[in-house]
């Protein structure tokens, strides 16, 4: 008989401090979403957004558990370390999102009119959910590039930034679409083109990294990325300086929030939460910029 040149289950996966830390997301996640269904509840938007990030974590948590414990990641075309370190990191930023607006719009002090039964399992889930946020990040700490270290492109600082950069892109697209206005001007219009293609170059970025498909190009791809960075700096730096001219200017726009305008349904609170992820995703675009610069890609392991 041919030698299987191994064992079969790699106990690493569930022994080692990375291992823990998932069998800690598996664990707090089925809490999470299990209490909310249960008896906390949940509605409206705000809620399913919830529901479906404690979802959506655990089921990827558990799949990347049985790959790595059982080595069917091998057949996969995956570049399994670029995969695993791209979903932490977004798992970290979804999952704080979740652990934030969950207390924020379901918990309350008193047990009128959901009863202290509900408002219990509410503060319960509440608790979980900042607990699983905490593993995740403790994944990216734990996997994150060390100085000197070959790893994997998605586990560097330029790696985990570009998957910030969607996300926040994201946030920014959520607020353009909540009556933010922007095909008043022709100079909006263009911020909206900028957020666009930023946002899609990135994706494609992160996907051809996971996928581990980067040698297969023509062109070269490490100077391509830092040459887009680069790119992405300039047209975020000339969303920065027109989105707030056409929005906040008193000659386009308004200074200040007009007084008759409706809780949640105000263009000039959408404009400012524009402006504001503007800022966060120009200051994050130079930090990768820079970053960029000291480190090389590693896109098969």
């Amino acid at each position: 008989m041919e030698s299987t040149g191994g064992p079969y289950l790699n106990t690493a996966a569930v022994t080692s401090p990375v291992g823990i830390a998932r069998l800690l997301q598996m664990t707090f996640g089925c809490t999470t979403f299990s209490l909310v269904a249960h008896q906390g509840g949940f509605s409206a938007a705000y809620g399913t957004f919830c529901m479906f990030v404690w979802t959506f974590c655990f089921a990827i948590t558990v799949f990347i558990i049985a790959c790595e414990f059982t080595h069917l990641h091998s057949c996969l075309s995956l570049s399994w370390g670029n995969f695993t370190a791209a979903f932490a990191m977004l798992a970290t930023l979804m999952s704080i999102t979740a652990a934030v607006i969950y207390p924020l719009y379901f918990v309350q002090v008193g047990c009128y009119p959901i009863g202290c039964e509900v408002r219990d399992f509410r503060i319960a889930a509440s608790v979980f959910a900042g607990l699983l946020f905490v593993t995740y990040a403790a994944e990216v700490f734990l996997t994150r590039a060390k100085p000197g270290q070959v790893t994997s492109y998605m586990a560097t600082v330029s790696g985990l930034l570009k998957i910030v950069q969607a996300f926040v892109a994201c946030i920014i697209f959520g607020a353009l679409v909540n009556d933010s206005q922007y095909g008043k001007y022709v100079a909006t219009q263009w911020c909206v083109a900028v957020y666009s293609f930023c946002f899609v170059v990135t994706v494609v970025v992160v996907a051809f990294s996971v996928t581990g498909k980067t040698a297969l190009l023509w062109f070269p791809f490490e100077r391509s990325v830092v040459i887009y960075t680069f790119g992405a700096v300039l047209l975020y730096t000339s969303a920065a300086v027109i989105w707030p001219v056409f929005c906040f200017d008193s000659k386009y726009g308004s200074p200040r929030r007009p007084g008759l305008c409706a809780k949640g349904r105000c263009p000039w609170d959408s404009q400012l939460v524009i402006a504001i992820f503007t800022y966060v995703n120009l200051l994050l675009y130079v930090l990768d910029l820079a970053y960029s610069q000291r480190i090389r890609f590693v896109s098969h392991i």
